[in-house]
């Protein structure tokens, strides 16, 4: 499990300060283009790029003969023997940088550029939602424990699952083996010892206060809350436990014989032969998922069948941010479409995995479309302008009155806002967790590619 992506440009920065790039014209209501980093082809280390949640820093691993370091916002940090390019991750505030890195035979975990305590290996690091704490798991030996904060964890003989925070920040769960058993750990406390444990670990409610896990007692399956076990099944799908938004609900996917069904709270319902994606309502009243029957895939909701189709885009439905609207990608003779309400829109070769959202006002939907070799951005229906390729999936402003979202044409790259396109770059970053982001209903700002310069990009857009 000690063993780790993402990819984009090419480039080691090295800070520019001082320099303005020129001006934009008013037309294209650029405010700034300040230099975040300049680019050295030869040295970056491609698949450790990373943005920061807010889309104004940058971090990245580079080399130098056959020594390691990680540049951030330009500025070199310390040389190693080797460095962890999966591990290199920014705080949920944008303010901290982790990694780990190898110096000899050994690892430790560097947080804002402090050295922690070395090990044999290192996995699963990650910061608390208010990026306060770091934890991340260990071995030592032939023991595998958790440090959250530099303390060290009690040591089993290994980990089934890399630690994970609630989301108030204050309890860290994962799961354990010892011998040839298995059970969670919770805030340091060991569960009931289980055959196994599911692959994916713990997870908790939106309140923090609920704890909920898949566990195997000897051919069986069961769903485990707070330490209560529910009824056994032949199995549980991996990643399918979900607790509803107001953390009253748990539901998850069980497998019966050969068939499916979702449990919520303890109540079975249909069966199928297959079921994706499980998701709540915002309000937490409603539940959808789309389900196979036969060679035909469907969508139900509130326990209510829809038209069925050839196939339903894998992410699978999705809520209006108010609970009363619902959508989907469905495929029917080779093409694809949207489905809203059970309305179908127009058909087009693919709809863009992940990219079907609605606006925060619950009024509009958005999505790319490809025909042929070309893309758009579909809102409401209406098409934009079609282009190469898309390399951001579209967003709404706060008022839901603007859509922003990237394109490339040619050789070139840019942003688009309700079909008005922006200065052209050699690119936009959006890989590494890069994005356009709003900073009011009235500007936003993203991080573009010029020569070999990454720059911030704010503009307004009236």
């Amino acid at each position: 499990m000690f063993k780790k992506v993402v990819a984009l440009f090419l480039m080691v920065f090295v800070i520019c300060i001082g320099i303005t790039a020129p001006a934009e014209e008013k037309s294209q209501g650029i405010v700034s283009e300040r230099p975040v980093a300049h680019i050295n082809p030869s040295s970056w280390i491609p698949t450790s790029l990373k943005a920061s949640p807010n889309s104004k820093r940058v971090a990245y691993g580079a080399k130098l003969g056959d020594k390691r370091f990680v540049v951030v916002d330009g500025k070199e940090g310390k040389q190693y023997d080797g460095f962890g390019e999966g591990s290199l991750l920014f705080s949920a505030d944008s303010k901290r940088v982790a990694y780990a890195v190898k110096q000899g035979n050994k690892w430790c975990v560097v947080v804002d550029e402090k050295e922690g305590k070395q090990y044999d290996g290192t996995a699963g690091l990650l910061f608390s939602p208010d990026s306060k704490r770091v934890a991340y798991a260990v071995m030592q030996g032939d023991k595998s424990f958790v440090v959250v904060n530099e303390k060290e964890g009690k040591q089993y003989d290994d980990l089934a699952s890399t630690p994970i925070f609630s989301p108030d920040s204050n309890r860290v769960a994962y799961a354990v083996k010892q011998g040839n058993k298995q059970c969670v750990v919770v805030d340091e406390k060991e569960g009931k010892q289980y055959d196994d444990i599911m692959g994916d670990g713990p997870i908790f409610s939106p309140d923090s206060k609920q704890v909920a896990y898949a566990a195997k007692v000897g051919n069986k399956w069961s769903a485990v809350v707070d330490g209560k076990e529910g009824k056994q099944y032949d199995g549980i799908g991996k990643d399918t436990l979900r607790f509803s938004p107001d953390s009253t609900q748990m539901a998850y996917v069980a497998q019966v014989g050969n068939k499916q069904c979702v449990v919520v709270n303890g109540k079975e319902d249909k069966q199928y032969d297959g079921i994706g994606t499980l998701i709540f309502s915002p309000d937490s009243k409603r539940v959808a998922y789309a389900v196979k029957q036969g060679n035909k895939w469907y969508v139900v909701v509130d326990e209510k069948e829809g038209k069925q189709y050839d196939d339903i885009m894998g992410d699978g439905p999705i809520f209006s941010p108010d609970s009363k609207q619902i959508a989907y990608a469905a495929k029917l003779d080779n093409k694809w479409f949207v489905v809203v309400n059970e309305k179908e829109g127009k058909q087009y070769d693919v709809i863009g995995k992940g990219t079907l959202r609605f606006s925060p006002n619950s009024k509009q939907v958005a999505y790319a479309a490809r025909v042929g070799n070309k893309w758009c951005v579909v809102v409401n229906g209406k098409e934009g302008k079609y282009y190469d390729g898309l390399s951001s999936t579209s967003i709404f402003s706060p008022d839901s009155k603007q859509v922003a979202y990237a394109v490339m044409q040619g050789d070139k790259s840019f942003v688009v806002v309700d079909e008005k396109e922006g200065k052209q770059y050699d690119g936009i970053v959006t890989l590494g967790g890069g994005s356009i982001v709003f900073d009011s209903a009235e500007s936003l700002h993203y991080l573009a590619l010029i020569g070999k310069s990454i720059y911030l990009v704010e503009k307004t857009i009236k």
